[in-house]
Protein backbone atom coordinates (compact mmCIF):
# COMPACT_ATOMS: atom_id res chain seq x y z
CA UNK A 1 0.00 0.00 0.00
CA UNK A 2 1.38 3.60 -1.02
CA UNK A 3 2.81 5.60 1.72
CA UNK A 4 0.36 8.61 2.95
CA UNK A 5 1.56 12.03 2.36
CA UNK A 6 2.49 15.05 4.83
CA UNK A 7 3.96 17.75 5.24
CA UNK A 8 5.86 19.64 8.38
CA UNK A 9 5.16 23.39 8.82
CA UNK A 10 8.30 24.84 11.15
CA UNK A 11 12.03 23.70 10.36
CA UNK A 12 12.98 24.70 13.94
CA UNK A 13 14.08 21.75 16.13
CA UNK A 14 10.56 20.35 16.65
CA UNK A 15 10.05 20.29 13.24
CA UNK A 16 13.84 18.74 12.14
CA UNK A 17 13.39 16.10 14.35
CA UNK A 18 10.15 15.28 13.24
CA UNK A 19 11.58 15.42 9.63
CA UNK A 20 14.34 12.16 10.34
CA UNK A 21 11.53 10.33 12.41
CA UNK A 22 9.45 10.38 9.79
CA UNK A 23 12.14 9.77 6.65
CA UNK A 24 14.10 7.13 9.30
CA UNK A 25 11.23 5.37 10.87
CA UNK A 26 8.09 5.37 9.39
CA UNK A 27 7.19 2.71 6.37
CA UNK A 28 3.46 4.49 6.57
CA UNK A 29 3.68 8.17 5.95
CA UNK A 30 6.04 10.53 3.14
CA UNK A 31 7.41 13.37 4.05
CA UNK A 32 6.98 15.16 0.73
CA UNK A 33 7.06 18.88 2.05
CA UNK A 34 8.96 21.11 4.84
CA UNK A 35 7.57 24.35 5.14
CA UNK A 36 9.10 27.40 6.78
CA UNK A 37 9.44 31.58 6.64
CA UNK A 38 13.44 31.55 6.23
CA UNK A 39 14.96 30.25 3.63
CA UNK A 40 18.13 30.31 5.03
CA UNK A 41 16.70 28.21 8.10
CA UNK A 42 19.13 24.96 8.74
CA UNK A 43 15.46 22.84 8.84
CA UNK A 44 14.55 23.60 5.19
CA UNK A 45 18.50 23.14 4.47
CA UNK A 46 18.60 20.17 6.10
CA UNK A 47 15.62 19.14 4.35
CA UNK A 48 16.71 19.93 0.80
CA UNK A 49 19.67 18.13 1.44
CA UNK A 50 17.65 15.29 1.63
CA UNK A 51 15.54 16.25 -0.97
CA UNK A 52 12.63 16.86 0.82
CA UNK A 53 10.63 19.69 -1.48
CA UNK A 54 10.82 23.23 0.82
CA UNK A 55 9.17 26.55 1.27
CA UNK A 56 10.08 29.57 2.92
CA UNK A 57 7.26 31.37 2.19
CA UNK A 58 5.17 30.07 4.94
CA UNK A 59 1.55 28.11 4.16
CA UNK A 60 1.01 29.90 1.21
CA UNK A 61 4.55 28.68 -0.51
CA UNK A 62 2.83 25.15 0.76
CA UNK A 63 -0.28 25.57 -0.93
CA UNK A 64 1.69 26.51 -3.98
CA UNK A 65 3.58 23.52 -4.31
CA UNK A 66 4.02 20.75 -6.70
CA UNK A 67 1.85 18.16 -5.08
CA UNK A 68 0.03 19.74 -2.65
CA UNK A 69 -3.13 18.23 -3.35
CA UNK A 70 -1.46 14.90 -2.80
CA UNK A 71 -0.63 15.60 0.71
CA UNK A 72 -3.50 14.56 3.30
CA UNK A 73 -1.79 14.99 6.93
CA UNK A 74 0.12 18.78 7.65
CA UNK A 75 2.03 18.73 10.78
CA UNK A 76 2.36 22.43 12.41
CA UNK A 77 5.48 22.37 15.02
CA UNK A 78 5.14 26.76 14.76
CA UNK A 79 3.23 28.55 17.66
CA UNK A 80 0.14 28.12 19.34
CA UNK A 81 -0.92 31.84 17.24
CA UNK A 82 0.98 30.71 13.64
CA UNK A 83 -1.15 27.32 14.20
CA UNK A 84 -4.34 29.54 14.22
CA UNK A 85 -3.47 31.39 11.49
CA UNK A 86 -1.95 28.10 9.77
CA UNK A 87 -5.16 25.91 10.08
CA UNK A 88 -7.94 28.93 8.94
CA UNK A 89 -6.49 29.10 5.52
CA UNK A 90 -6.03 25.22 4.99
CA UNK A 91 -9.34 24.67 6.19
CA UNK A 92 -10.62 25.01 2.69
CA UNK A 93 -8.07 22.08 1.60
CA UNK A 94 -9.55 19.14 3.33
CA UNK A 95 -6.32 18.22 4.83
CA UNK A 96 -5.79 16.72 8.63
CA UNK A 97 -3.86 18.59 10.75
CA UNK A 98 -1.99 17.23 13.78
CA UNK A 99 -0.97 20.48 16.07
CA UNK A 100 2.48 20.63 18.23
CA UNK A 101 1.49 23.64 19.65
CA UNK A 102 -0.66 24.49 22.61
CA UNK A 103 -3.31 26.20 20.50
CA UNK A 104 -6.06 23.81 21.53
CA UNK A 105 -8.33 24.25 18.16
CA UNK A 106 -9.25 20.27 17.66
CA UNK A 107 -9.12 17.71 20.04
CA UNK A 108 -6.63 16.84 22.56
CA UNK A 109 -4.71 13.57 21.76
CA UNK A 110 -2.25 11.54 23.60
CA UNK A 111 -1.83 8.34 22.04
CA UNK A 112 -1.02 5.98 24.80
CA UNK A 113 -4.52 6.94 26.04
CA UNK A 114 -7.33 8.12 23.39
CA UNK A 115 -5.55 7.67 19.86
CA UNK A 116 -7.95 5.28 18.62
CA UNK A 117 -10.94 7.63 19.35
CA UNK A 118 -9.62 10.04 17.53
CA UNK A 119 -8.13 8.82 13.87
CA UNK A 120 -10.44 10.84 11.85
CA UNK A 121 -10.77 14.11 13.52
CA UNK A 122 -9.34 16.78 11.22
CA UNK A 123 -7.29 18.67 13.09
CA UNK A 124 -5.78 17.21 16.44
CA UNK A 125 -3.99 18.72 19.09
CA UNK A 126 -1.19 16.93 21.00
CA UNK A 127 -1.58 19.26 24.05
CA UNK A 128 1.87 19.47 25.77
CA UNK A 129 5.80 18.13 26.23
CA UNK A 130 4.52 17.56 29.71
CA UNK A 131 0.81 16.78 28.85
CA UNK A 132 1.85 14.10 26.85
CA UNK A 133 4.68 12.82 29.81
CA UNK A 134 1.85 12.83 32.12
CA UNK A 135 -1.63 12.43 31.11
CA UNK A 136 -0.87 8.96 30.31
CA UNK A 137 0.15 8.21 34.23
CA UNK A 138 -3.11 10.59 35.57
CA UNK A 139 -5.35 8.36 32.95
CA UNK A 140 -3.89 5.12 34.28
CA UNK A 141 -4.72 6.27 37.34
CA UNK A 142 -8.74 7.82 37.18
CA UNK A 143 -9.46 4.72 35.48
CA UNK A 144 -9.23 2.75 38.73
CA UNK A 145 -9.93 5.07 41.57
CA UNK A 146 -11.81 8.20 41.83
CA UNK A 147 -9.36 11.28 40.81
CA UNK A 148 -10.81 14.64 42.19
CA UNK A 149 -7.62 16.48 41.37
CA UNK A 150 -4.21 16.44 40.01
CA UNK A 151 -1.40 18.64 39.31
CA UNK A 152 1.93 18.17 37.42
CA UNK A 153 5.15 19.81 37.31
CA UNK A 154 6.93 19.47 34.22
CA UNK A 155 11.14 20.35 34.72
CA UNK A 156 12.35 20.62 31.27
CA UNK A 157 16.14 22.31 30.51
CA UNK A 158 16.29 25.53 30.10
CA UNK A 159 18.44 25.10 26.79
CA UNK A 160 15.79 22.68 25.33
CA UNK A 161 13.07 25.49 25.25
CA UNK A 162 13.01 27.72 22.37
CA UNK A 163 11.83 30.33 21.24
CA UNK A 164 8.15 28.94 20.88
CA UNK A 165 8.52 27.26 24.30
CA UNK A 166 9.29 30.46 26.08
CA UNK A 167 6.27 31.82 24.18
CA UNK A 168 3.64 29.67 24.85
CA UNK A 169 4.37 29.67 28.61
CA UNK A 170 0.60 30.51 29.38
CA UNK A 171 -0.87 28.52 26.49
CA UNK A 172 1.53 25.56 28.61
CA UNK A 173 -0.16 25.67 31.78
CA UNK A 174 -3.36 26.13 30.51
CA UNK A 175 -4.30 23.96 27.98
CA UNK A 176 -2.44 20.96 29.92
CA UNK A 177 -4.56 21.40 32.71
CA UNK A 178 -7.19 21.43 30.74
CA UNK A 179 -6.09 17.94 29.36
CA UNK A 180 -5.52 16.47 32.78
CA UNK A 181 -9.46 16.81 33.23
CA UNK A 182 -10.60 16.05 29.47
CA UNK A 183 -8.10 13.37 28.55
CA UNK A 184 -6.64 12.22 32.05
CA UNK A 185 -10.00 12.25 33.85
CA UNK A 186 -9.19 14.05 37.26
CA UNK A 187 -11.99 16.36 38.04
CA UNK A 188 -9.62 18.81 38.44
CA UNK A 189 -6.17 19.62 36.89
CA UNK A 190 -2.78 22.24 37.33
CA UNK A 191 0.08 22.18 35.38
CA UNK A 192 3.47 24.02 36.34
CA UNK A 193 6.46 24.25 33.99
CA UNK A 194 10.21 25.07 35.56
CA UNK A 195 12.99 25.44 32.62
CA UNK A 196 15.95 24.58 34.63
CA UNK A 197 19.11 26.13 34.02
CA UNK A 198 21.22 23.82 34.96
CA UNK A 199 24.94 22.95 33.37
CA UNK A 200 25.37 20.52 32.17
CA UNK A 201 21.56 20.41 31.21
CA UNK A 202 19.60 17.96 32.96
CA UNK A 203 17.41 15.42 31.49
CA UNK A 204 13.46 16.37 31.27
CA UNK A 205 11.58 15.53 35.04
CA UNK A 206 7.75 15.43 35.45
CA UNK A 207 5.77 14.99 38.56
CA UNK A 208 2.30 13.88 38.91
CA UNK A 209 0.81 14.14 42.49
CA UNK A 210 -2.89 13.38 42.55
CA UNK A 211 -5.38 12.72 45.12
CA UNK A 212 -7.42 9.76 44.96
CA UNK A 213 -10.54 7.91 46.67
CA UNK A 214 -9.75 4.45 47.22
CA UNK A 215 -11.96 1.89 48.56
CA UNK A 216 -9.20 -0.72 49.90
CA UNK A 217 -5.46 -1.92 49.25
CA UNK A 218 -6.86 -3.74 46.24
CA UNK A 219 -7.77 -0.65 44.74
CA UNK A 220 -4.86 1.03 45.19
CA UNK A 221 -3.06 -2.50 44.13
CA UNK A 222 -4.68 -1.96 40.98
CA UNK A 223 -3.95 1.42 40.55
CA UNK A 224 -0.15 0.94 40.39
CA UNK A 225 -0.35 -1.96 37.95
CA UNK A 226 -2.47 0.46 35.61
CA UNK A 227 0.50 3.20 36.40
CA UNK A 228 3.32 0.78 35.47
CA UNK A 229 1.06 -0.55 32.10
CA UNK A 230 0.52 2.79 31.14
CA UNK A 231 4.27 3.46 31.44
CA UNK A 232 5.01 0.61 29.05
CA UNK A 233 2.57 1.71 26.86
CA UNK A 234 3.69 4.86 26.73
CA UNK A 235 7.61 3.58 26.10
CA UNK A 236 6.74 1.55 23.28
CA UNK A 237 6.61 5.07 20.86
CA UNK A 238 9.10 7.21 23.28
CA UNK A 239 11.82 5.12 24.40
CA UNK A 240 13.59 6.94 26.67
CA UNK A 241 10.26 7.45 28.76
CA UNK A 242 10.03 5.79 32.44
CA UNK A 243 9.79 5.37 36.03
CA UNK A 244 12.17 7.03 37.92
CA UNK A 245 10.64 5.18 41.57
CA UNK A 246 8.52 2.89 42.53
CA UNK A 247 4.59 5.09 42.76
CA UNK A 248 4.33 6.29 46.26
CA UNK A 249 1.09 6.20 48.17
CA UNK A 250 0.22 8.03 51.42
CA UNK A 251 -3.14 8.22 52.86
CA UNK A 252 -4.18 11.86 53.03
CA UNK A 253 -3.71 13.06 56.82
CA UNK A 254 -7.45 13.92 59.04
CA UNK A 255 -6.44 16.90 59.59
CA UNK A 256 -4.71 17.96 55.76
CA UNK A 257 -6.73 20.61 54.09
CA UNK A 258 -7.13 19.52 50.52
CA UNK A 259 -10.74 21.14 49.80
CA UNK A 260 -9.26 24.25 48.24
CA UNK A 261 -8.09 21.58 45.83
CA UNK A 262 -10.65 18.65 45.43
CA UNK A 263 -13.54 21.05 45.65
CA UNK A 264 -14.82 19.70 48.26
CA UNK A 265 -14.39 16.11 47.30
CA UNK A 266 -13.43 13.42 49.55
CA UNK A 267 -9.63 11.66 49.04
CA UNK A 268 -8.00 9.30 50.90
CA UNK A 269 -4.40 8.83 49.44
CA UNK A 270 -2.40 11.15 47.75
CA UNK A 271 -0.20 9.41 45.05
CA UNK A 272 3.42 10.65 43.66
CA UNK A 273 5.00 9.69 40.03
CA UNK A 274 7.99 10.42 39.29
CA UNK A 275 8.89 10.25 35.78
CA UNK A 276 12.44 11.05 33.18
CA UNK A 277 11.76 11.44 29.72
CA UNK A 278 15.59 10.72 27.91
CA UNK A 279 15.35 12.25 24.29
CA UNK A 280 15.79 9.66 21.31
CA UNK A 281 18.90 12.03 20.07
CA UNK A 282 18.14 11.41 16.15
CA UNK A 283 18.75 15.80 15.95
CA UNK A 284 18.00 16.69 19.27
CA UNK A 285 20.20 16.26 22.23
CA UNK A 286 19.35 13.38 25.01
CA UNK A 287 18.22 16.18 27.41
CA UNK A 288 15.61 17.11 25.21
CA UNK A 289 13.12 14.59 26.34
CA UNK A 290 10.14 17.60 26.17
CA UNK A 291 11.33 17.93 22.54
CA UNK A 292 11.33 13.86 22.09
CA UNK A 293 8.26 12.85 23.55
CA UNK A 294 6.12 15.62 21.30
CA UNK A 295 7.55 14.13 17.92
CA UNK A 296 7.31 10.97 19.31
CA UNK A 297 3.70 11.34 19.88
CA UNK A 298 3.19 13.26 16.37
CA UNK A 299 4.47 10.45 14.49
CA UNK A 300 2.78 7.89 16.30
CA UNK A 301 -0.56 10.20 15.43
CA UNK A 302 0.47 10.93 12.25
CA UNK A 303 0.42 6.86 11.24
CA UNK A 304 -2.31 5.81 13.30
CA UNK A 305 -4.59 8.67 11.10
CA UNK A 306 -2.74 7.26 7.72
CA UNK A 307 -3.96 3.60 8.72
CA UNK A 308 -7.38 4.54 9.74
CA UNK A 309 -7.86 6.68 6.43
CA UNK A 310 -5.79 3.12 4.48
CA UNK A 311 -8.60 1.02 5.81
CA UNK A 312 -11.06 3.29 5.00
CA UNK A 313 -9.89 3.67 1.68
CA UNK A 314 -9.69 -0.50 1.51
CA UNK A 315 -13.37 -0.75 2.76
CA UNK A 316 -14.51 1.62 0.04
Amino acid sequence: MNRVKVAVIGPGNIGIDLMFKITRLSSVLELVAMVGIDDASDGLARARRLGIPTTARGVEGLIELDGFDDIDIVFDATSAAAHRSNAARLAAYGKRLVDLTPAAIGPFVVPAVNLEQRRHADNVNLVTCGGQATIPIIAAISRTVPTPYAEIVASIASRSAGPGTRANIDEFTETTARAIEEVGGAARGKAIIVLNPAEPPLIMRDTVLALVEAADEAALDRMRRSVEAMVADVAAYVPGYRLKQQVQIVPVPDDQPITTLTGGIAATHQVSVFLEVEGAAYYLPAYAGNLDIMTSAALRVGEGMAVAAQRAEVAR
